[in-house]
């Protein structure tokens, strides 16, 4: 890690693995455990920049896939990177494109020197290679961007599972080669900083082995992918206890893609520091809110005429000034209001949990405070 970005634990869980900690990056610190709000095409769906900063939004995410394919991270280089692009001065994270390619898995075939691509847009093909996702990302400009990886399927046969992650280890010391070179020439903008992730599916040796040697290439940050992709949730969090572990101690770990209010919670616990998930904005756009008792439906008739506010002790806009009965109106109706007040809500909950619990873990009751919160949230 650099004086442009390093992470600073503050306090650790005497009962559990939490830690809260800072994570300074070239556009401002991050407070964690955080929850990043993502933002895949430069924008979060139904909020603006005004908008994040009100849900005390710290960071959030775009991806490499989509930016590349539009507006182009040429042009997004040339507006003086995503920060300008978007205005917004606070920290950036971009993923590598791994999950999109796996999610259009029937557009792509994956090979030794990278994943070639239809686009969803017009079936062009491309190739993303570690080196090419490395350029893209460095013209997107984000001050984390993540390595290029294979997000493998569930079910996974454990032999493709240990090709994909070894060929996962190759690609990640490819990618990290590419960027020291790029890293070289970044003369006119803030340097970034590269996470490793860690794959191989629901099986702890090969989770194990891939976190251990990506710690041996010392990058600033790592993270666990390819969970949260129809696997039991047994299983993921098996395979969160199991990995945190070899994953180096001093350095901010993320949970790729989760998820629900109690995954992330029960995950902090098991040292986890940073989080995504477009969970909250996409319920929220279906009429679902989260509340700490689990999830709110509504469009449900029972709420036609519940003056209550989504949460009575939320201290966001939407529940401040609006009633469960408006808001299903709006829903009923079509407005797009319905939109961007329930997505509000939603991220301002997410950021909450982890503001209460980091406030825990510093004040050295977190098991408490999860023990609470588990057993209130349930919706799962």
């Amino acid at each position: 890690m650099t004086k442009n970005f390093y992470h600073e634990i503050l306090a650790e869980d005497k009962d559990t693995n939490a830690r809260a900690g800072i994570l300074h990056t070239p556009h401002g610190t991050i407070n964690t455990p955080t929850f990043m709000p993502v933002g895949t095409q430069a924008t979060v769906k139904t909020l603006d920049q005004e908008n994040l900063r009100q849900t005390n939004s710290q960071i959030i995410l775009g991806n490499a896939y989509h930016l590349y394919l539009r507006p182009g991270h040429k042009l997004i280089d040339r507006a003086g990177g995503l920060h300008n692009f978007m205005n917004w001065q606070q920290p950036i994270l971009t993923d590598s494109g791994g999950f999109q390619v796996f999610s259009l898995k029937d557009l792509n075939s994956v090979e030794e020197e990278g994943v070639t691509f239809r686009s969803h847009l017009d079936g062009s093909t491309h190739l993303f290679s570690p080196e090419t996702v490395m350029e893209i990302e460095h013209d997107i400009g984000a001050d984390i961007i993540m390595a290029f990886d294979e997000c493998t399927p569930f079910p996974c046969e454990y032999q493709y599972a240990k090709q994909s992650m070894e060929m996962t280890l190759r690609w990640a010391t490819r990618c990290k080669r590419q960027h020291e070179i790029l890293n070289e020439k970044r003369i006119h903008r803030s340097p970034q900083a590269l996470f490793g992730i860690v794959q191989g599916s629901i099986f702890p040796d090969l989770r194990i082995h891939c976190a251990n040697n990506l710690a041996s290439m010392d990058f600033p940050g790592y993270a666990i992918g390819g969970l949260a992709v129809g696997e039991p949730r047994d299983n993921m969090m098996e395979i969160i206890a199991e990995t945190t572990p070899h994953m180096p101690a001093k350095k901010p770990r993320y949970l790729m893609g989760v998820g629900l209010p109690h995954d992330m919670v029960e995950a902090v616990g098991l040292g986890i520091d940073m989080f995504d998930c477009v969970v909250p904005t996409r319920n929220a756009r279906n009429g679902t809110a989260f509340t700490k008792h689990g999830r709110l439906r509504l469009k449900n008739a029972v709420h036609s005429e519940d003056n209550q506010p989504i949460d009575e002790n939320c201290r966001c806009k939407t529940c401040q000034t609006y009633s469960r009965s408006y808001l299903r109106h709006l829903f009923q109706t079509g407005e797009y209001l319905a939109l961007h007040l329930t997505s509000f809500h939603n991220i301002f909950f997410y950021n909450q949990i982890m503001h209460e619990a980091r406030d825990a873990i510093i004040a050295g009751d977190f098991k408490c405070w999860q023990n609470q919160f588990l057993t209130s949230y349930k919706d799962r």
